[in-house]
């Protein structure tokens, strides 16, 4: 946790989260104009907010049959977008060449199109599960999990 002066000049605690909300805020593209984002399908929620995780197309195939469950999924010719809760990155190190876009923004300027949605689930929720979708990339990748890494001293 880290701690703040209010404008009385009082400590305010900042909690994990907050830290975590502006670190992201942070690396967020500015320009509202400029921003690309995935978008919830209608008729569902986002109440964690959206992230993304994007990868290789070739990858797309595998990592849809090792998942228990999946959410809403976006793809072009070069690439498939998985969206994710906000903040599915904490404590993560998603392998490479996966690319986490904070709030679902993607890369490209805004003439280009979005990418088409190739899966939707049933039910409300646009989600797919953080940890098996980074379990199965790092499959896929030949990745170790960070925390099945050796810690050296």
């Amino acid at each position: 946790m880290g701690v703040r002066a209010t404008s009385a000049g009082v400590p305010r605690v900042l909690h994990l989260d907050t830290l975590v909300r502006l670190r992201h805020s942070l690396r967020a593209p500015s320009g509202a104009g400029a921003l690309r984002r995935l978008t919830v399908p209608e008729g569902m929620q986002a109440p964690l907010g959206c992230d993304a995780v994007a990868m290789p197309a070739r990858f797309g195939p595998p990592l849809m049959s090792r998942l228990p469950r999946v959410g809403c999924v976006y793809a072009d010719a070069s690439q498939w977008w998985w969206l994710l809760p906000a903040d599915s990155d904490v404590s993560l190190e998603w392998p490479s060449p996966a690319h986490y876009a904070t709030g679902a923004v993607i890369p490209g300027t805004p003439a280009l199109p979005l990418p088409d949605l190739i899966h939707k689930p049933d039910g409300k929720l646009p989600y797919t599960p953080p940890i098996p979708l980074y379990l199965a990339l790092c499959r896929v990748t030949g990745t170790t999990p960070v925390w099945s890494r050796v810690v050296r001293a």
